[in-house]
């Protein structure tokens, strides 16, 4: 493996991002189809194994986080000259309102600063029209993150990519998230969540490292399973807006996290969320955020 800098010619490097992203992008089939110096246009599928509630066939959160982050990335890429490893250093989400199922969602990222160490992006997701998003994140990327670089140090082999799937579990907890089956997420006995390490959720192959897009989703995850178990309620709440900080790589280890509410309103939850590995005290991510609760069917608020 290469850890020498080489500076690509911009079309070479947007065949580079094109062909060497992610195992979970590839996995998930997020296409780069249109750049520009520091931006992106990308498009992802809709399929059923996206869906974060089987009843409503609206997709998990965690899948438009998971896109929105390697967007932004591809963007980032697009503002370098494809020497450097990049990270997510932080990545906030606001949801607009639920995707459309059936419907891909497209996603139009803009890196608008770069300094040496550090690149802030911002991204709209969409379905049918930009100006009508489902969600908008703005982030910052570490530049330089790393000693590797997935876009001159590797090249891909698309048949070893696992496929993503979401095994039957009529009776557990995620009976109706086909997505956090399909990433293995599992109740332990103290009730934290675990996130198990499999191919299917890597960002960086040459670390490797786990997607942080997945991080994202399981934090969520996480707080939607928590906030409910806590307040007893039947219906899902609705994601407002979720704050993810990365505060270290998430290894090729199984991934545990927890959930505590920090204000509770009528309407309104405001939680954290809390990712780790070999150490409760040293996390690898934490989130905060806000649900809206939903009425409860037959409640006097509907």
């Amino acid at each position: 493996m290469s850890t020498s800098a080489a500076t690509l010619p911009f079309e070479e490097l947007a065949e580079a991002i094109k062909g060497r992203r992610s195992d979970y992008g590839h996995i998930s089939g997020l296409q780069l189809d249109r750049f520009a110096p520091a931006e992106a246009w990308s498009s992802l599928p809709y399929r059923p194994v996206f869906v974060g509630d089987t009843e409503t066939g609206v997709l998990h959160g965690g899948v438009v986080t998971a896109m929105l982050d390697e967007s932004c990335g591809m963007a980032v890429q697009l503002a370098l000259d494809g020497s450097s490893a990049i990270a997510t250093l932080d990545l906030r989400i606001d949801y607009q309102k639920p995707a459309t199922p059936g419907l891909a969602i497209k996603a139009h990222s803009v890196c608008y600063r770069t300094t040496r160490s550090i690149a802030f992006v911002r991204s709209t997701a969409y379905q049918e029209s930009e100006d009508d998003p489902v969600a908008t994140a703005t982030g910052c990327f570490m530049i330089g993150a790393n000693r590797t670089n997935m876009l001159a140090d590797r090249r891909m082999d698309t048949r070893s990519i696992p496929t993503l799937e979401a095994p039957d579990d009529p009776e557990g907890p995620f009976a109706r998230s086909p997505f956090a089956r399909a990433l293995g997420i599992r109740v332990n006995d103290d009730v934290t969540l675990i996130m198990p390490f499999s191919p299917q959720i890597i960002g960086n192959p040459i670390l490797p490292a786990i997607h942080g897009g997945m991080t994202g989703a399981f934090l969520e995850t996480t707080a939607i399973f928590g906030v409910r178990r806590e307040l007893g309620i039947a219906t899902l709440p609705k994601p407002i807006g979720l704050t993810i900080n990365y505060l270290r790589s998430g290894r090729a280890l199984d991934t545990i996290a927890n959930v505590s509410i920090v204000k509770q309103g009528r309407r309104i939850v405001a939680f954290e969320a809390r990712a780790w590995q070999d150490d409760p005290a040293k996390p690898i991510a934490s989130a905060f955020g806000h649900f809206m609760l939903r009425p409860t069917p037959g409640s006097d608020e509907e």
